[in-house]
């Protein structure tokens, strides 16, 4: 969880967030924008996004299995804002 740290924007589960919101080690930036960039690439048609989405595992057993977590993690924080508003 440290090597994330100088990431401008991460989703985190309210589980690491608080478990970070603990922690008062000193942190130092291990993520460094040293501003080089990669050329574009090139242009995909549709038909060829959906071949290889469909032949990456990662792109859509674990991306959905992501989304069902992140959706899990969604309601979780929602349900601890409610009890923070209602205290």
């Amino acid at each position: 969880m440290r090597s994330l740290a100088g990431c401008d924007r991460l989703t985190i589960s309210p589980d690491l967030l608080e478990a970070l919101s603990k922690d008062t080690t000193p942190l130092a930036a291990a993520l460094v924008d040293e501003g080089q960039r990669l050329a574009a690439p090139g242009a995909m048609t549709e038909a060829a996004f959906r071949w290889h989405h469909n032949e990456d595992p990662m792109a859509t057993e674990k991306l959905a299995d992501g989304i069902r977590r992140f959706a899990a993690d969604q309601r979780k924080l929602e349900a601890l804002l409610d009890g923070a508003m209602a205290a």
